[in-house]
C-alpha cells in the first residue's frame, strides 16, 4: 500500500466522521474539489502545504494525521504478512529389537519410539 493511499483514506474517513462533504472540505482547505477527490482516492501525492491546509480545515494537527496514518499503515502491513503456523510433527523411529521374557521361551518384539518435534 502506498503512503498517498493511506493519507487519502485517513482524510476521507476523518471528513466523513465530521459530517463534511467533499465540496465543503475543498472550500475550507482552498483546494479544488477534483484535486481533493484525487487525494482522497490516493491518486495524487499532496505537498506539505496542501496537507497542512487540509489538516487545518479538518481542525486536525499534522501530528495527529501522521499518527492516524501510522496506525493504518501498521494495520495494513500486519494484515498482509503471511501467517506462520507453528506445527508439531511426530517422528517415528524404530529402536533395536528387544527381548522380553514372558515364559521359558523368549519372544522378540520391535519397540517404536515416538518423539514430539516442534
Amino acid at each position: 500500500m502506498l503512503l498517498r493511499q493511506v493519507i487519502g483514506n485517513v482524510f476521507r474517513r476523518l471528513r466523513r466522521e465530521r459530517g463534511i462533504t467533499l465540496r465543503e472540505l475543498a472550500e475550507l482547505a482552498q483546494v479544488s474539489v477534483p484535486y481533493l477527490s484525487e487525494i482522497e482516492r490516493g491518486r495524487k501525492e499532496p505537498s506539505s502545504e496542501i496537507l497542512a491546509a487540509i489538516c487545518r480545515a479538518l481542525e486536525l494537527e499534522l501530528t495527529d494525521l501522521l499518527a492516524e496514518v501510522q496506525f493504518d499503515l501498521t494495520t495494513a502491513v500486519r494484515a498482509t504478512l503471511p501467517v506462520r503456523l507453528q506445527t508439531a510433527a511426530i517422528r517415528v523411529t524404530d529402536s533395536t529389537p528387544q527381548r522380553i521374557q514372558s515364559s521359558p521361551s523368549s519372544v522378540s518384539t520391535s519397540a517404536q519410539a515416538f518423539a514430539l518435534v516442534a
